[in-house]
């Protein structure tokens, strides 16, 4: 078939299908309906809203008469971590899950343009929470997630009926050996304690890590490399790492305030569930038990898998929170 033949017929099928020349394709459209885009309320939403002149991203599913829950994500993730969880909780529950700025699809301007801290994030937050008229929530907080919340639980304890607290810290017990570098870049915020920490943590080996570690070897193929391509791609976006090292750097400043949210908790004692991977090097299981010394009602778990727990325990965890929050959340 030469060149001309091959325009010819293509030529053809396009005329054809613009004009509905063809019997066949009548007769075959006469048969088949369109159908309409799934509507149920449960399933995710992926919307953005402008807080301080900048696009933040969340996810959200559920009725929003339903009693809330705010998803905290830790890094170096994003909202994407509970992409998984949100389907198992937005029957009866209203499910926000926003993305800090910098981090997953929400906008990222660079550090001298925006405030990267944590009290700026939890600033974010409550903005969000507020212009979606939400004000009573409980909140599962990992990682990052844990002094963003516990800074928004700082601002308006009286919102908060609860936490889930799954590898997210607030006493000096739970930070062991992995912070030694990053403590010494708080002391010395030098270009040499800097770089070492680039290259350490922000690498595409040190993302694999944080998504594998401490799980056992025969879970491992429950985690999909999805996680760490997906985070190490957003991690390369040109500026994004020093928005990364601004972070590590404001992380000292929630060592500071401990003291004031334990204060919080023994005054205001919110129930907690807590769901804790017990492999984890980042936050060690170390950092669990504390929290009984301050809060009264603590239901504790401590599971056999790494830092990101929802990989292989999303059943287990989804199951607790669900009974947790039939108790707590309305």
């Amino acid at each position: 078939m030469n060149n001309k033949t091959l325009k010819l017929i293509i030529s053809g099928v396009a005329l054809s299908a613009l004009v509905g020349f063809s019997p066949a394709t009548t007769q075959a459209s006469e048969s088949v309906s369109l159908a309409t885009a799934d509507n149920r309320i449960s399933d995710t939403r992926f919307r953005t809203m402008s807080i301080q002149g900048i696009d933040i991203a969340y996810r959200e599913a559920g009725d929003p008469s339903n009693p809330a829950v705010v998803l905290l994500h830790g890094f170096p993730t994003s909202s994407h971590m509970f992409r998984e969880l949100i389907p198992q909780l937005a029957d009866k529950y209203h499910i926000i899950a926003p993305d800090y700025p910098g981090f997953g699809a929400s906008a990222m301007p660079a550090v001298d343009k925006f405030e990267y801290s944590f009290a700026n994030f939890a600033n974010v937050v409550n903005e969000l929470l507020e212009e979606k008229s939400i004000d009573r929530y409980a909140m599962y907080l990992m990682d990052y997630g844990a002094p963003v919340g516990y800074r928004l639980f700082a601002k308006h304890p009286e919102r908060v009926s609860g936490f889930i607290i799954q590898n997210g810290n607030a006493y000096d017990e739970g930070l062991e050996a992995f912070w030694d570098p990053i403590k010494a870049y708080w002391a010395d915020p030098s270009t040499a304690n800097r770089e070492q920490l680039r290259g350490a943590l922000l690498t595409i080996e040190a993302t694999q890590w944080q998504w594998t570690h401490g799980i056992p070897e025969d879970k491992l193929e429950l985690v999909s490399p999805d996680n760490w391509h997906h985070d190490q791609y957003l991690l390369e976006r040109p500026g994004n790492k020093d928005i990364q090292l601004a972070m590590f750097l404001s992380y000292g400043t929630n060592v500071a305030e401990y003291s004031n949210w334990q204060a919080l908790f023994r005054e205001h004692q919110p129930p907690a569930l807590i769901v804790w991977g017990k492999g984890d090097y980042i936050f060690p299981e170390s950092g669990a038990h504390p929290y009984e010394s301050d809060l009264d009602t603590v239901e504790k778990h401590i599971l056999d898998t790494g830092h990101f727990a929802l990989e292989t325990h999303l059943e287990f965890i989804s199951q607790k929170m669900d009974a947790f929050l039939d108790n707590t959340a309305g």
